[in-house]
Parts: structure tokens; C-alpha cells; sequence
């Protein structure tokens, strides 16, 4: 998981019954960690954020206030900061609340169109002299952003950039640099590779709020896309994938048994997985490989005391 939901979300039924029909035909099945955020789904992860075992997000975001003053390079004033996938402006805050207000204009894009307006209005009441622009989109795509005007910062925390596989991860990476424009900056939060001993708990939470979670997607499918998965029949694992440094959840058919959705019938044999999501845990060096892969140059690197969370400030 990230630590912000940073997925673009299935918004309408028919997405819904095609991302699942999809991916419970393919062999091994999965099913899309898009398909998570519902409103059960979001609560569920907003309450994940808050667990003990989960130190993700109060990581990152006491390492963004602790270096602040370092975040944004030498000499930017006047500046753009475009958050991808930002429907909430709580890590946006830690720039934008700087005393030298570099940034003049703050662009949020997200699918979230509701939640992209209050987030507007907060913050325009919040900081007077600020223009915000919240973009309806899905910040996976290139896009083609109005003028705003140059420098430009993109901003992409919480460490959603490790629920992408590496070659899509280069891919978003190359896309936000091309819709930024040449010489833009990019400051990225990315969790870093450590011992399973931290990562699995965080995974596996004592009050079973993950699996929840987890459980919640077959729910969801139950609700909109008419099938009939009896969630006490499946159980959520979360496991370390050493060679491929991630964990990766699933969840486990506990029987033989026959799942229906919409017009199509699905067999699953006890012990059979539904991989619902990878969270690559990658080292600082790898995170610079793939940054680099996709056309940026590494600035600077910002680690947490434990060094859990890294913060890397990339320019185009």
C-alpha cells in the first residue's frame, strides 16, 4: 500500500466488472489495487495509516517537515507545484506553508473531482495569495497542462510509486517529466528496502485492519459487479517476495469452491491466490536507477534517522 491513496480508482460499474473480469481470468488471478479505494476501502485505509505497525506515512511526513527548508532548490520563486494523484493537501501543506512562499500556483490532479473542490476551497481560503487549479485526470496519462507558467515542481509522496511495477514506474516517471516540460524539478517519496521484520507487521496489522481491507474488494464486487464471494471462505496473507524486494498481498481461497460474476463462473481450489497488490520496497540506488531510466537527473536524497523513507529531489 501506499501511503496515500494514490491509485485512480474504478469509478463507474462497468469499470468495475471489466478490471475484475480481467484480472480473475488471467492465470495466476489478480484483481487491480485500483479496485480498493471504495468509500468502506478508503476509510479502511485512512485507519491503516494510524496503526502502530504501519510507520509509512508519520515517516514520510516527519521527514518532510524536518527538511523543509531544503526541499525546494536554490533560487525557485514564482514556482508551480503540481501534486500528482493529490486529492488531499496535508503533504502539499509542508511547501506551501514555507515562509518564503515559493510557490504560486498549486495544481492537484486526481479522478476525485468532489474531493479535488473542498481541497480547492481550503486551501484558497487557507493561503489568499495562491492560485489552485485541481485537474480532473488520471495522472497516469501524459497530459497536456494549461499554461501556468515555468518553474515548475512535480510532487509525488507517498510512496505510491512502489505499488507501480518498475517498467510502469519509468513510464509514469517519463510521462510527468514530459508534462512538466524541460527543466522542471521532481520531488518523489518512495519506502525504502529494510528487513521483512518491519515491513511484514506493517502488513499484517494485529487488529486485522489490513485484511479488512483486503476483504473489502471481494465486498465491493459482491455489491457492483453481481458476484457472489463468500468472504469468510478467503483469507488475506501478505507475504515477502525477496527477489523481486516486495511485498505483495493476496488473498487465499480456504476451499474448493465456484464464484460467479456477472455471467461468468470462476473455480478456485483451496489455497488458490488472488494477488491483489505488489508494494516494491526498492534501495535508494534503485529508486535513482529508475528515475534516471526515465530521463531524470538525481538532485539531492533525503533519508529518515532509521533510513525506512527516502525523499528524492530529481530535476529534467
Amino acid at each position: 500500500m501506499p501511503n496515500d491513496t494514490g491509485f485512480v480508482p474504478c469509478e463507474t460499474r462497468v469499470d468495475v466488472v471489466e478490471a475484475a473480469l480481467a484480472g480473475l481470468a488471467a492465470s495466476p488471478k489478480t484483481l487491480p489495487a485500483k479496485l480498493f479505494y471504495d468509500d468502506e476501502g478508503c476509510r479502511l485505509f485512512y485507519k491503516i495509516t494510524t496503526l502502530p505497525e504501519y510507520y509509512l506515512t508519520r515517516t514520510e511526513t516527519a521527514l518532510l517537515k524536518s527538511i523543509a527548508p531544503s526541499l525546494v532548490p536554490a533560487g525557485l520563486r514564482d514556482a508551480v507545484l503540481i501534486e500528482f494523484g493529490g486529492s488531499d493537501e496535508t503533504k502539499a501543506r509542508v511547501l506551501l506553508d514555507l515562509p518564503e512562499r515559493p510557490f504560486r500556483t498549486y495544481v492537484s490532479i486526481d479522478v476525485a473531482s468532489p474531493a479535488l473542490l473542498e481541497m480547492q476551497a481550503r486551501l484558497s481560503e487557507a493561503h489568499p495569495g495562491l492560485t489552485v487549479v485541481p485537474i480532473v485526470a488520471d495522472f497516469m496519462q501524459c497530459l497536456r497542462l494549461p499554461p501556468l507558467g515555468t518553474p515548475r515542481m512535480g510532487f509525488f509522496p507517498g510512496s505510491t510509486i512502489g505499488n507501480l511495477d518498475p517498467d510502469v514506474a519509468i513510464r509514469f516517471l517519463t510521462t510527468a517529466r514530459t508534462s512538466l516540460g524541460a527543466g522542471s524539478w521532481f520531488l518523489l517519496g518512495a519506502d525504502l528496502r529494510k528487513s521483512p521484520d518491519v515491513l511484514l507487521p506493517a502488513y499484517n496489522d494485529a487488529a486485522g485492519v489490513t485484511a479488512a481491507f483486503n476483504l473489502n474488494l471481494l465486498r465491493r464486487l459482491n455489491r457492483e459487479a453481481d458476484a457472489d464471494f463468500d468472504l469468510g471462505s478467503f483469507q488475506h496473507e501478505a507475504v515477502w517476495n525477496d527477489a523481486d524486494s516486495r511485498i505483495e498481498m493476496h488473498l487465499i481461497s480456504t476451499r474448493d469452491q465456484i464464484v460467479h460474476l456477472t455471467d461468468r463462473t470462476f473455480y478456485f481450489r483451496e489455497g488458490e491466490s488472488i494477488h491483489t497488490e505488489n508494494s516494491y520496497k526498492h534501495t535508494k540506488e534503485r529508486v535513482l536507477d529508475i528515475a534516471r531510466c526515465a530521463g531524470w537527473e538525481p538532485h539531492r536524497v533525503w533519508t529518515d534517522h532509521a533510513g525506512l523513507f527516502g525523499v528524492f529531489l530529481l530535476q529534467g
